[in-house]
């Protein structure tokens, strides 16, 4: 007898699950119910239409349920509530949204992919307006969109700096619209390390978001947002973007097993407590590789993979489990954000000894045009050089460089491994010592003792303690805006003017990037210096690192003139 499979919520997931079980097997009957209108979507393009970038909301529906039908054999009922599963008798209860008629349907194999609900505090007054809106489905952003246009707004509010809170903040700008991004935390994109996401924070000031961090949201007007510090926020519209929680009512109800961070427990195989019950997608509960820590992961990446490694199980086809590392990128305006694995802040929290280091080459040859300095960050497992992850920032691909980290990752890379990593080169593209390569010789060099730096985040305090900070780049580098504390002795001068340098206390030296002051480090270090460390991310990470608090606090700059040039 031929399988009867049934499908709980399409998209990423269920769409995935179904499409693969048809691929297998053509004698399976496969039946998928979406709660919604539309059961294949792009939700990750949803924030585009805002803009324009998509011009119909129709455009966002990848394949109607005719399609379905005609190319895959696959039936799917949109507007189709599964309401209750009962196990015993395999059987699920679905309540037609339109009729509000009830029926039941028999399973061999059931697949939940019910995805993610926007969370909406119960906490902030006014939450429930008809100016409060969530970003979920073709329905929600139809929904916004209409009503920005229908009563012609001007001033919004974004709450939440995660991925659909940025991308819907910088669609909304590029539509002509006053903006404001509200973030609790204090920083936006919390898989970037705070000295990263301050580059993300200064692109979007700069054109124009209104950012505001470290203040939640006290109450929503009609045309206002209350903030808990007591400001108030021009608004007409509110799109809550705080985060999600996974959809699980139907897996409780059914007694399903839960597990510790609150979504669906699963197997390797993506199998449930019930042996004929699977679940993949935002739903579920996942294995991250690094940490070993259960954890939660709504990427559609993901959610594809699993819903392919369910499909097999249920034909016996083997899968290799390898958990999760969470690689992402999104687009900040001018600028591209990636980032996979651990930051600092995760490998603290699982207790993980590491070291990173910050490097700032050329995303291309500098002689090409649109060239541009690439903001990296690996870290790395110590004593071992085990790569954990890695975030890039820039005009250029970098989403190739941490796929490339991702990649290392998973096959348990070292930095000995990118090290002599073998990537492609030719001017246009990138450079004959690449990005990632160039990455790994610093943490080799900082890993094996052959110099010592401080991290971008200390430099306001070695000025402020009035070290001695000595800047490499040539003069007239230097009086476009420096350190104000710091000695301009030129990397070309610097073997010359020894006596200028003290050996009695610690030396710190800068150039634009880090590059010429790791030669004069390693210069000095040869003539008998032995207390010289090189400012991590140099001139150009630390104008980056300072710009938005001094902006935000007005605090006393710590350099003459900010320069990213």
């Amino acid at each position: 007898m031929s399988k009867r499979i049934l499908v709980v919520g399409g998209v990423a997931g269920g769409a995935s699950a179904a499409a693969r079980a048809r691929r297998i097997d053509e004698s399976a009957e496969v039946i998928m119910f979406e709660r919604g209108p539309n059961v294949s979507f792009s939700n990750c393009a949803l924030p585009f239409h805002l803009s324009g970038i998509v011009e119909k909301s129709d455009d966002l529906v990848l394949m109607c349920p005719e399609k379905f039908k005609k190319q895959y054999n696959i039936e799917a009922r949109v507007n189709s509530e599964v309401t209750k599963i009962n196990r015993e008798e395999k059987r699920i209860v679905v309540k037609n949204l339109e009729t509000n008629e009830e029926y039941e349907e028999s399973y061999d194999k059931l697949v939940l992919s019910p995805g993610a609900n926007a969370i909406l505090p119960r906490s902030i007054d006014g939450i429930d307006g008809d100016n409060v809106f969530t970003v979920r489905n073709v329905v929600d952003i139809k929904k916004l969109n209409d009503y920005i246009k229908t009563n012609n707004i001007e001033d919004i509010a974004v709450v939440g700096g995660g991925f659909i809170g940025v991308e819907v903040a910088e669609n909304l700008h590029l539509a002509g619209k006053k903006v404001s991004l509200i973030e609790a935390q204090n920083q936006i994109m919390n898989p970037f390390d705070y000295d990263m996401a301050q580059i993300l924070h200064k692109e979007m000031m700069d054109k124009g978001i209104n950012l505001v961090l470290s203040d939640g949201v006290q109450k929503i007007n009609k045309d206002s947002v209350e903030l808990q510090s007591g400001k108030k926020v021009d608004a007409k519209v509110v799109v809550m973007a705080i985060g999600v929680s996974p959809e699980t009512s139907l897996a409780k109800d059914a007694d399903l097993e839960i597990g510790e961070t609150g979504g669906i427990k699963v197997d390797h195989n993506y199998v449930t407590s019930d042996k004929d019950i699977y679940a993949v997608g935002d739903a579920i509960e996942v294995y991250n590789r690094l940490t070993h820590e259960k954890s939660r992961l709504a990427l559609a990446g993901p959610a594809q993979r699993q819903a392919r490694a369910a499909s097999d199980h249920m034909y016996n086809i083997p899968h290799r489990n390898n958990g999760v590392i969470g690689s992402s990128v999104v687009q900040v305006f001018d600028l591209g954000a990636a980032s996979t694995g651990l930051n600092e802040k995760a490998a603290k929290k699982a207790g993980i000894s590491y070291d990173f280091v910050y490097v700032i080459p050329g995303d291309k040859v500098g002689l090409m045009p649109e060239s541009n300095p690439m903001h990296f960050k690996l870290i790395y497992e110590y004593p071992t050089g085990k790569i954990l992850g890695a975030q890039a920032i820039g005009k250029g691909n970098v989403d190739k460089r941490v796929d490339v980290i991702a990649t290392m990752i998973l096959m348990g890379g070292t930095l000995e491994d990118l090290k002599e990593l073998e990537l492609c080169y030719a001017p246009l593209f990138g450079t004959a010592k690449d990005v990632v390569n160039h990455a790994a010789l610093v943490s080799l060099n900082i890993l094996n003792g052959d110099f010592r730096q401080v991290p971008v985040t200390k430099v306001r305090e070695l000025v402020e303690d009035n070290a001695f900070i000595i800047d490499v780049r040539e003069k007239d580098e230097y009086e476009l805006g420096h350190l104000k504390n710091a000695v301009n002795i030129p990397l070309s001068e610097i073997r010359d003017r020894l006596d200028e340098i003290p050996k009695d206390k610690p030396v710190y030296l800068h150039c634009r990037s880090s590059q010429r002051s790791y030669n004069a480090v390693r210069a000095l270090q040869n003539m008998g210096y032995e207390n010289v460390y090189n400012i991590s991310g140099s001139y150009l990470g630390i104008c980056c690192y300072e710009y938005f608090e001094d902006q935000v606090t007005g605090r006393e700059k710590i350099v003459t003139e900010y320069n990213f040039n």
